[in-house]
């Protein structure tokens, strides 16, 4: 009995003394995948016409749950142009719901292809609240099934997660993809954009200015197994667009290739700080240029999946982590302007004048926050940010932690829209005019800090 006795008090005095890193550590960590189709019907509405036919390829939402620190992360990407205010909101609390998480631990952002949906609940009701009868690309009847359907799908995967024991990390450079959209003149100012198709031999000839030429790729491993693929680069998705046939483009084509390449782990592709970068030095609107685009982000991915190291992973070294923030409103929007705008101007396609703005504004007014995440994997940092980001925030980041890998995932809530430096903000162009930006020119300041803050960044 004096044996047994000491034992149990020796057990006690362990669990007693044992760090909490310890219990985390005995957690088993694991991760499940969920892919759902994301293309909307024949006569539905997408970013600016309405879906004529379907094509081979589909649009997806699809994404992983981590499971095994703390409570669970979901990080969810979808071939949409953007999905913003109440819309993004609805998008988190469902997945969050299906993965027994909370909103701050799930992440939504979208891969900016045009022939796609838009999608923001708080304008649709706006629209309805005006007496309006078309809404547009706002109509959420099929945003709404998209929502369920990645719900049910995240719920389901939770029973099929696998167990992960590493992580990978590799990068790879991406030629004759993106250029800089701003060209700039001899007085500091922006003389001409070079948008993601670009007929103007000059503006193709011009420098490729400053973009981020890496894509790079995290990888999470059952022992020698792959289970899932995220990769992040930083361009406007377009080749050509407003042909009434839903596209992924050539990301989503480079991700369906990588997809067939390594057929044992689910593909997620992000768009990093794309706000100011597109295609347009190396695409003329050819039609070819898809497949010729699609091939080259494709050849870089490759690229960072063979380069491409491993090392051993335990729950407690992932971690998750949010900064809410409230981002500046552009002094330009004003309600009654907007109001009348809304209830007056004439649809341009299934683009509804003044919808999104509106809603950005009710929201800011409101107080509401938008929520920076940080995903930390070993020695490995993913920045979650929102709008149409410049691709100076990216590189920005980078260079905070030189000592780790970082990445960043950039068009989350999408109620901002384009989001530029402050200095940027001075030097024309319509990436920060009033009719595609909806924050005020000190947006730097506040995400500069939440980046900071995130990737603990010392004074």
């Amino acid at each position: 009995m004096k044996e047994q006795h000491m034992k149990s008090l020796i057990l006690t005095a362990l669990l007693v003394l044992t760090p909490v890193s310890g219990l985390r550590a005995a957690k088993p960590l694991r991760l499940a995948t969920f892919d759902v189709n994301a293309t909307p019907p024949v006569g539905s509405a997408m970013a600016y016409d309405p879906v004529k036919r379907l094509d081979e390829l589909t649009l997806r939402c699809r994404g992983i749950v981590l499971l095994g620190a703390d409570q669970p992360v979901v990080l969810c990407a979808v071939d949409w142009i953007g999905i913003g205010n109440e819309g993004h909101d609805a998008f988190r609390d469902a997945l969050a719901d299906a993965a027994g998480t909370t909103r701050e631990r799930v992440a939504v952002h979208t891969l900016h292809q045009h022939d796609a949906p838009g999608c923001d609940f708080l304008a649709e009701q706006l629209i309805r609240d005006a007496g309006l009868l078309n809404f547009g690309r706002y109509e959420g009847t099929f945003h709404r099934v998209v929502i369920r359907r990645a719900a049910e799908a995240v719920r389901l995967s939770l029973s099929t997660a696998r167990p992960v024991t590493h992580y990978g990390w590799g990068v790879g450079e991406v030629k004759e993809v993106a250029s800089n959209r701003r060209i700039m003149g001899p007085d500091g100012k922006v003389r001409a954009v070079r948008y993601t198709t670009a007929t103007d031999p000059k503006l193709r000839a011009e420098p490729e200015g400053v973009i981020d030429p890496r894509v790079s790729l995290l990888s999470f491993w059952n022992k020698d197994q792959p289970v899932a693929v995220l990769s992040y680069y930083a361009c406007h998705p377009q080749s050509y667009y407003r042909t009434g046939v839903p596209s992924p483009d050539f990301p989503g084509i480079a991700r369906f290739i990588r997809g067939q390449a390594v057929p044992d782990a689910l593909h997620v592709h992000f768009n990093g700080a794309g706000g100011n970068i597109g295609a347009g030095k190396y695409n003329d609107g050819n039609k070819e240029n898809r497949m010729t685009l699609a091939l080259r982000l494709a050849d870089g991915m490759r690229q960072a999946w063979s380069t491409t190291a491993k090392q051993e992973l335990t729950a407690t070294e992932i971690e998750w982590n949010t900064v809410p923030v409230k981002l500046p409103l552009a002094t330009h929007l004003k309600e009654d302007e907007l109001i009348e705008k809304l209830k007056t101007s004439s649809p341009v396609g299934t683009v509804v004048p003044g919808a999104d703005q509106l809603a950005w504004l009710r929201r800011s007014e409101a107080g509401h926050t938008i929520d920076i995440g940080c995903l930390q994997v070993g020695q490995t940092r993913v920045l979650h940010m929102p709008g149409e980001l410049f691709v100076e925030y990216q590189l920005a980041a980078r260079s905070m932690r030189p000592d780790l890998h970082v990445a960043m995932a950039a068009y989350g809530d999408y109620g901002p829209a384009y989001i530029g430096t402050t200095v940027a903000y001075s030097e024309g162009g319509y990436e920060t005019s009033p009719r595609a930006s909806n924050v005020a020119p000190h947006v730097e300041a506040v995400l500069t800090g939440a980046m900071k803050q995130l990737l603990n960044v010392q004074p």
